[in-house]
């Protein structure tokens, strides 16, 4: 692969290190050194980001551990690892934030699902737009929301994707609706992706849950 461009747009330092270290917990080291070699980041072997919340983790460096784990494990494989940090990410770093946006307080629990969503969402999209440079938007329609990442970090300078490729935003994106829905799973399907020619990266939310 090419050697990574950085975008000088960052996520905090604690997303960085925790999308690895789950990495490493599904693949074992010699399978994350091989795909950080692969990404152009082994000065991240042996040497994770430190665990704060300074802006640190380039968007180029997440879009490459995205390309480096299709290149290795072919697109199906690669989403399934994708998928599983993403929601690692949310469960191991954004929780605590839910708790700051008052997701955890007994008058938000006992409200009504659609209820949660619709305090929910933006409350998360307003901690991305504070802690780090993505810029979220949610707008919300008769059966679904509409989750839109105005600069990705997942896809950052990809081109030419048949298909959308921001499963790490994917599966951030259903821990935290099961999280704030008390354990529900929704089906979020990205329908617009910078890497196949749209402007920004969009997510569909399906307001009634799988489960």
């Amino acid at each position: 692969m090419a050697p990574l461009q950085k975008s000088g747009l960052y996520y905090p330092n604690k997303f960085g290190m925790i999308t690895i270290k789950s990495l490493e917990e599904v693949m074992g080291k010699n399978g994350l050194n091989a795909i950080l070699n692969l990404a152009g980041m082994n000065n991240y072997i042996e040497n994770y980001p430190p665990d704060n919340l300074d802006k640190g983790f380039d968007f180029a460096e997440l879009s490459a551990i995205g390309s480096a784990l299709e290149e290795m494990y072919g697109p199906r494989g690669g989403r399934g690892l994708a998928l599983r940090a993403g929601r690692a990410t949310f469960s191991d770093a954004l929780r605590n934030f839910g708790a700051l946006a008052g997701a955890a307080d007994l008058a938000f629990v006992v409200l009504p699902l659609q209820s949660k969503l619709r305090i929910g969402l933006p409350a998360f999209a307003k901690i991305f737009s504070q802690l780090s440079d993505q810029q979220t938007t949610v707008e919300e329609k008769d059966s679904e929301w509409i989750w839109t990442i105005h600069k990705c970090p997942c896809c950052w300078g990809r081109t030419g994707a048949d298909k959308p490729v921001c499963f790490i935003s994917a599966g951030l994106l259903q821990e935290s609706l099961k999280w704030v829905s008390g354990g529900n799973e929704f089906r979020v399907n990205e329908s617009k992706c910078v890497a196949i020619g749209d402007t920004v990266c969009e997510f569909i939310i399906q307001k009634e849950p799988i489960s």
